[in-house]
């Protein structure tokens, strides 16, 4: 959640961090601020604003803070207090010397409120984060990293901070655990941020600051320390994606454009990974051998990331004849799951930063299995605790919404199938033959997106969708719904569509929508039958159907057409589609479609 951008060196700090601020706005947008220290350098120059930051930087035009050579900024999303203006960060201390920036939740923060009052400090907001700016008050001894250092031993939760002041107006603070925060290196200035699109186009020179380590930062030098106070070595990371990666480059929005670009994705993924002597999963750290000796393997994900492992599961098990359960990561370290090392876990994560996904990884570990990680980030946090990964390299999605992650996601999970099942098999080969020819279909699919464009906006009227799917494309019908849902706000639901008649049935009448996952498969007819039920009350049908397949048109109200394929591939092909139609309804409406209400990209507190 929430994004952070901090500045020091020779520019003027304020267009630097409200620059930065926009990069990060998909991290969170309910409301936003900036602190400086003026260039007198003992005054600290705060301004907040709720809503987007474009109201922060309107107020900054009314009211301008200055020329400074050093700030911290923060793009919230809410977990403790309203969206309003007090609660957004900074967050000054009680004699306004210090100021922080704070991504994470801290969790005993109300104990420690408790006591410091006692103290006789007094609190403006109703967030978690104002009691750290007291705290390295409290403990300012003359040093601000010993502060912050002693402070953040009084924390439980997840952070990442920001902290200047007027006591020491020529250095930067940066600590962490649990949550995201890199130091961007520069000529004669430095950087830290949430996220590398924040600062892209000012360096390429990052170090991804690890849990339980702090940085102290001047324009000309970058130290970084253990929680302990000992100096750590900090390795330093080269970034080599295109800064056109993280600019809209002329489209609409960023979730259209990264719809355009999974073709590109998994035409990379091929490239990389299939080749004459069969697949390639560099990273991964095993052997064939040892993949082919683990007795199960589980699956750790969430949202979007959870339908993938979904589709994972029905591979895997289809092609290996390996027992694979899927786990929602926020439940699976609260049960008492049944691991050893004969277990191979599957953490599934876009940012690898997911909170909730991390603990499990810890879990599994400390349980004796083995896990490797499906990830987009190089060097996040969940990688770096991972026995192996397997790096997707979607480049960086900017929109909320989960569009290319997601189908680079899957894509990798059939190359594990294919490697676990062995590609040598004539099966398998014909597979992979079918799976190379995915970026094509998909080229195919955008060909008529105006048509999913007008299907989208003759139902978007609708009040309430239900999506349903069977065998292989149930888990399509959880990601269709829930893509509508994120950027739409129209209640949907997804569902094995065999369940309909378990309960959702009750749903079906004139005033619903059903959208029903019906390519050509072992189960066609089985979907049919359903698709007969919904007609037989009233309901309006959309089909996701296979191009040439005529006898649909009798039975539902619309249909978008996809190419052929495979029928354990179909959920690569039906996902676009999907996508798309959640897209067109949402612009039907009117709906900020990169960043939906109450969403953020990246959930990294529990």
């Amino acid at each position: 959640m929430c994004g952070i951008i901090g500045y020091i060196g020779n520019s003027d700090a304020t267009p630097v961090l409200i620059d930065g601020l926009k990069k990060l706005e998909y991290r969170g947008y309910d409301s936003s601020g900036v602190g400086v220290i003026d260039s007198t350098k003992d005054r600290i120059i705060v301004r907040k604003s709720s809503g987007k930051i474009s109201n922060l930087e309107n107020l900054i035009r009314t009211k301008p803070v200055g020329k400074s050579s050093i700030g911290i900024s923060h793009t919230r999303w809410a977990t403790h207090g309203a969206p309003t203006t007090v609660n957004a960060h900074p967050h000054l201390d009680g004699s306004g010397k210090i100021v922080i920036v704070h991504n994470g939740i801290i969790e005993n923060y109300e104990t420690l409120k408790t006591a410091l009052k006692k103290q006789g400090h007094t609190f403006k907001s109703d967030t978690d984060t104002e009691i750290v700016s007291h705290l390295i008050e409290k403990y300012y001894k003359g040093n601000l990293r010993a502060a912050v250092g002693r402070a953040v031993r009084d924390l439980e939760g997840a952070f990442a901070l920001g902290v200047i002041s007027t006591h020491e107006p020529d250095k930067l603070i940066a600590a962490r655990i649990g949550s995201p925060l890199i130091i961007g290196l520069g000529k004669k200035e430095n950087f830290i941020a949430s996220d590398v699109p924040a600062i892209l186009d000012k360096t390429r020179k990052i170090i991804y600051l690890k849990d339980g380590e702090m940085a102290e930062i001047t324009k000309d030098k970058v130290d970084v320390f253990n929680f302990a106070g000992k100096k750590v070595n900090a390795k330093v990371h080269t970034i080599t994606f295109n800064i056109d990666a993280v600019k809209k480059q002329g489209y609409p929005h960023f979730m259209m454009k990264e719809m355009h670009e999974q073709a590109d994705v998994i035409q990379k993924m091929i490239k990389a990974r299939i080749g004459k002597t069969g697949i390639a999963l560099d990273g991964i750290g095993l052997t064939q051998k040892q993949l082919s000796s683990f007795k199960k393997i589980i699956i750790l994900a969430c949202g979007t990331a959870y339908h993938a492992g979904m589709v994972g599961k029905y591979v895997i098990e289809k092609l290996a004849k390996i027992p694979v359960s899927v786990d929602a990561a926020s439940e699976f370290r609260y049960r008492d799951p049944i691991v050893d090392r004969k277990t191979l876990v599957i953490a599934i994560s876009q940012s690898g930063e997911t909170a909730d996904t991390l603990a499990g990884v810890r879990e599994a570990k400390r349980r004796g299995a083995r896990v490797i990680t499906i990830c987009n980030v190089v060097g996040s946090s969940i990688v770096r605790e991972s026995d192996g990964v397997l790096y997707t390299h979607a480049g960086p999605e900017i929109s909320v919404a989960s569009t290319k992650a997601y189908t680079a996601q899957i894509a990798m999970l059939y190359l594990l199938a294919f490697k676990l099942a062995g590609p040598a098999k004539k099966e398998i080969k014909k597979l992979i033959s079918e799976f190379k020819k995915v970026p094509a279909l998909y080229k195919d699919i955008l060909k008529n997106k105006a048509e999913i464009a007008r299907v989208a906006k003759k139902n978007s009227h609708f009040g309430c969708f239900l999506f349903l799917g069977r065998n292989v494309n149930y888990p399509s019908a959880l990601e269709g719904a829930l893509k509508l849902k994120e950027i739409s706000y129209i209640p949907a639901e997804g569902y094995a569509a065999g369940e309909m008649k378990h309960g959702p049935i009750a749903l079906i009448d004139e005033y619903r929508a059903v959208v029903c996952v019906a390519v050509k498969s072992d189960v066609y007819e089985k979907m049919i039958s359903n698709i007969q039920e919904i007609r037989a009350r009233k309901g309006k049908i959309i089909a996701i159907a296979t191009k040439g397949d005529k006898e649909i048109d009798k039975h539902v109200n619309y249909v978008i057409h996809v190419p052929k394929t495979s029928d354990l591939l179909t959920p690569l092909v039906v996902a676009l589609p999907l996508q798309l139609f959640a897209y067109y309804v949402a612009v039907k409406l009117g709906c900020d479609v990169d960043q939906p209400r109450n969403l953020a990209k990246s959930v990294t507190v529990e």
